[in-house]
């Protein structure tokens, strides 16, 4: 019995007729495919046993080595991302593997540090985060060789944020609805684990979100993220699926909460203090590893297994994909005097 032609079935039975279907998908190179799992199902099991994936669990989601175990974490950020996106595809009839893997692989590529980290790559080498996770899964994942992953999770990815990026504009919307539910997905997490961790720190309370926000969204974590999930599926819906959509009241309200976490949480004093530390780290190793590229450990490997190299792409490469806490042993290996003594 071959299960993954059963699912495809299933999927061209149950499924919107705009959904993505898995039998459809392609891959750059092609593959004998599993008899278990569809193409987007071994493209999330590529991505959750990669490297990258690991390495997302000691990555600074907003707040910079917190003291506490409950504060979010790049990969719990991710988690709750994917969660909330199989939802709303689950109740819209969309592919939730094809929700899921893009999930799970949109932030491959933050820096250390979050964002203060992607401000200084930014600068040096027009990074883009989303262009780095692209990167991870398309060439430094797979010591070199890249995941190959489908073409519909790879635009997932890469178009997941909006962003400044001429690739990465309001114009340029994911090729698919799942695609597209990520993107969402991807701020109404962020927009309310922020708050919830940020309430933990002291920061803010509840009561002092905006009340005209709180009328419209409700007044906890849970309340506004039902009331933005249930928007999303019944406004797609009466849209006839053209877009992943929202009611205009509820989309205001979640931006203007959006702006209201800026200026009262990421730009709160405790943060912006603490992250200034983790841009001057990151600008530190980055400018060290542009000149001594041939330090960086897989250097001569992928310059041999690729034909060329650019060190400043080395360095990016190397520095983005380091944790918080392997980018604070590397500073302090290279830049901190050590103690020393006559034999």
């Amino acid at each position: 019995m071959n299960v993954r032609e059963q699912l495809e079935s299933f999927e061209y039975k149950f499924l919107h007729e705009r959904a993505s279907k898995s039998r459809d998908a392609k891959r750059k190179r092609e593959e004998r495919e599993c008899d278990l799992r569809t193409k987007f199902q071994r493209d999330r099991d590529r991505i959750l046993h990669s490297k990258a994936f690991r390495r997302l669990k000691h990555k600074t989601q907003v707040f910079l080595s917190p003291e506490g175990d409950h504060y979010r974490t790049r990969m719990t950020h991710t988690l709750e991302v994917a969660q909330i996106g199989r939802t709303i595809a689950k109740a819209l009839r969309l592919n939730e593997d094809l929700v899921e893997a893009v999930s799970l692989g949109h932030d491959l590529g933050h820096t250390p540090f979050g964002h203060a980290g992607e401000f200084i790559l930014k600068e040096g080498a027009s990074y883009h985060h989303a262009r780095q996770s692209l990167r991870v899964v398309d060439l430094l994942e797979n010591e070199g060789m890249g995941l190959n992953l489908t073409d519909q999770v790879r635009d997932g990815i890469l178009k997941h944020s909006k962003g400044k990026s001429p690739l990465i504009s309001e114009g340029n919307m994911p090729s698919t609805l799942e695609g597209e539910i990520v993107r969402i997905a991807d701020k109404i997490a962020y927009i309310n684990h922020d708050i919830e961790d940020a309430i933990r720190a002291g920061l803010i309370q509840e009561r002092d979100i905006p009340s005209e926000i709180r009328s419209v969204l409700g007044e906890t974590k849970s309340e506004r993220i039902t009331t933005i999930i249930k928007s999303i599926i019944n406004s797609t819906i009466d849209n006839d699926y053209r877009h992943i959509v929202m009611e205009d009241k509820v989309y205001k309200a979640m931006y203007t909460l959006r702006e209201w976490l800026f200026e009262n949480v990421y730009h709160a004093k405790p943060v912006v203090e603490e992250l200034e530390k983790g841009k001057g780290i990151v600008k530190a190793l980055y400018e060290y590893y542009l000149e001594h590229y041939y330090e960086i450990p897989y250097y001569e490997k992928y310059l041999q297994l690729w034909g060329e190299y650019d060190p400043k792409q080395a360095s990016v490469d190397y520095v983005a994909g380091m944790t918080d806490r392997f980018a604070l042993k590397t500073y302090e290996k290279i830049f901190i005097p050590k103690g020393w003594h006559i034999l």
